[in-house]
């Protein structure tokens, strides 16, 4: 029996996901593209995967932007933006761009053996402050940290940052889908952070050693940070980034957020004797059975019946997994039990979301 060979999708240089981080090029936003008036932590502020972490250190606008380098392939970046400015933090405040990785992603580091191999940490920065800046490793497993300083040299200008940490044979990752690691680009802190020694060898936690040195950026409400172009692959060589298609890097978000917005349809809903139920499947295996939100609901979500159309004002959970999601809905059921209903959302505000971030 002839077998039919199936192409792999086209990804540039051949080179095929040596990329640890999904969204380097920070062109997926399914929750927002723009959110204002940051002044705590944030998940997915501008775009999927990359946060903000702070913690009383001014006032922030993140945001996807346009603003690229030339000539490299991109077409977004992260815009990090100080609205109000903090010039004296205080010793505990801290503000920073971060990512966060299951550890299944990171068993090619050989992290705590013999064969461990270094991070080959790279990205487009674009910044309103010059000097010393800090980027941390952090492995959430072994409460173990490394630190590193990139020199911006040239204000509002996109500059390429090479830099090659350690390998650590102290402390395996565990092969798991649980937090195990994560990456901090520095904004800004106080002493608590930055009055030791910084830690260029993985050592323990020491949070005076973190970010000795780093300019602050909550300095001056003119002051931006823009990042794009993140790789960190296996070795001591930073290659080339991986442009991969939109539509690989989208369902490797979805692992970790879905949303389902205006002309979404679902086809898999029925009625019962006193509800209607939607079942929900999920286009890829998320992380960890997720969490469900939603804006507004009503009359946002209109259900095709035997008996004409049903708007829902309310939606129960009955229980997700990591591939489906089965809601209900009781007061707004009117069609004939047994009966089929497909559910379309209406409504260009409305957002259904599906979270399993770390």
């Amino acid at each position: 029996m002839s077998q039919t060979k199936v192409a792999a999708p086209f990804v540039e240089n051949n080179l095929t996901f040596r990329n640890t981080i999904i969204n380097g090029d920070m062109r997926v936003a399914q929750r927002q593209t723009s959110s204002t008036g940051l002044t705590s932590s944030t998940t997915a502020p501008g775009v999927d995967r990359f946060n903000l972490t702070i913690s009383g250190l001014g006032t922030w606008t993140v945001e996807q932007s346009t603003d690229v380098p030339t000539g490299e392939g991109f077409s977004n970046s992260l815009k990090f933006d100080n609205t109000t400015a903090d010039a004296s933090p205080a010793s505990g405040d801290f503000a920073m761009c971060q990512y966060k990785y299951e550890g299944l992603h990171l068993q090619g580091f050989n992290k705590g053996t013999a064969s461990a191999k270094k991070f080959a940490v790279s990205f487009y920065v674009k910044s309103s402050k010059t000097g010393t800046h800090i980027v941390s490793l952090s492995d959430q497993d072994n409460s173990r940290q490394v630190s590193q300083a990139y020199t911006v040299d040239s204000a509002d200008t996109w500059e390429h940052k090479k830099m090659i940490f350690p390998a650590d044979t102290t402390g395996t990752f565990d092969n798991d889908n649980a937090f195990s690691m994560q990456i901090f680009w520095w904004l800004g802190a106080g002493s608590d952070r930055t009055s030791g020694t910084l830690n260029t060898s993985w050592a323990s936690i020491t949070n005076a050693n973190r970010a000795v040195g780093q300019v602050n950026l909550a300095d001056n409400t003119s002051n931006n940070w823009y990042i794009t172009g993140v790789q960190v692959e296996v070795g001591d060589q930073c290659s080339e980034f991986e442009h991969l298609p939109f539509e690989v890097q989208e369902q490797r978000c979805q692992r970790y957020c879905m949303v389902y917005g205006n002309g979404q349809n679902f086809s898999g809903g029925y009625y019962n004797a006193s509800s209607y139920v939607c079942e929900i499947y999920f286009p890829t295996k998320m992380r960890a059975a997720p969490s469900v939100s939603c804006t507004d609901i009503s009359n946002s979500i209109r259900v095709y019946t035997n008996g004409g159309i049903d708007y829902l004002d309310t939606l129960g959970d009955n229980g997700d997994t990591v591939y489906q999601s089965q809601l209900y809905n009781n007061g707004d059921a009117s069609a004939t039990s047994g009966h089929r209903g497909a559910a379309n959302i209406n409504d260009g505000n409305f957002k259904l979301t599906y979270s399993s971030e770390l």
